[in-house]
């Protein structure tokens, strides 16, 4: 089998990219553990250092994107392949942004989350949660081991709709309650905002997937 791994003497940039990764999964974590937070005791001390831990690795992941894309063009690394990882690092890194995004949303709008929905926000949370990590993952082999990325799209794939199915219950749930209008709405807009993370999750997936087509075929 012909060597697939797109680095070679490229060490710098191999560490630029897994660093970048690094970034993605690290706010991933903090980021449930923000919700989780919120869910418990609301926007406290502890949410906020959460939401400022992900704004720093937010900054990060910009300056390491604008690093990997300056070295691309810069030394003319991978050139067959340039274009493709330029593509892949600018959507992943709009991940970053709908966690702070939603965080920022979260602190402040300080929605009030009656206990009956606080188990769908949780679940919710995970299960986007843990498409981002099935991403990060078919995202590394995408640079060593292409003929991998099929199988952690698949993943992707499976928690999206699972965050869909308990998105849409959520929100039935919701609506079917005696709350007020607005205050529906109001939760409709959240549980959309952590849902969306998922949904541009599974987005990146099915470029994910041309591109690994085009480096194995």
């Amino acid at each position: 089998m012909p060597k697939l791994s797109l680095f070679g003497r490229t060490k710098a940039l191999e560490n630029q990219i897994d660093e970048f990764l690094d970034k993605i999964s690290e706010s991933a974590v903090v980021f449930k553990l923000a919700v989780k937070v919120y869910l418990k005791e609301g926007a406290n001390g502890e949410f906020a250092e959460r939401l400022a831990a992900v704004n720093t690795m937010e900054s990060e992941a910009d300056t390491l994107r604008r690093n990997i894309e300056k070295a691309l063009y810069t030394y003319t690394l991978i050139p067959d392949s340039r274009g493709d990882v330029l593509g892949l690092i600018e959507t992943l890194d709009q991940i970053l942004g709908l966690f702070e995004g939603a965080l920022w949303a979260f602190d402040i709008e300080k929605p009030d989350i009656p206990s009956d929905f606080k188990p769908g926000f949780r679940t919710l949370t995970n299960r986007v949660v843990d498409a981002v990590d099935a991403l990060v993952l078919g995202s590394r082999s995408f640079f060593r081991a292409p003929h991998a990325v099929g199988d952690y799209n698949h993943k992707v794939m499976l928690f999206e709709k699972e965050a869909d199915k308990i998105s849409t219950k959520l929100k039935k749930n919701i609506f079917a309650s005696d709350i007020d209008l607005a205050h529906k709405n109001h939760l409709r807009y959240f549980v959309e905002h952590i849902d969306n993370v998922a949904d541009w999750a599974e987005d990146v997936a099915d470029r994910l997937a041309i591109y690994a087509i085009k480096r194995t075929v």
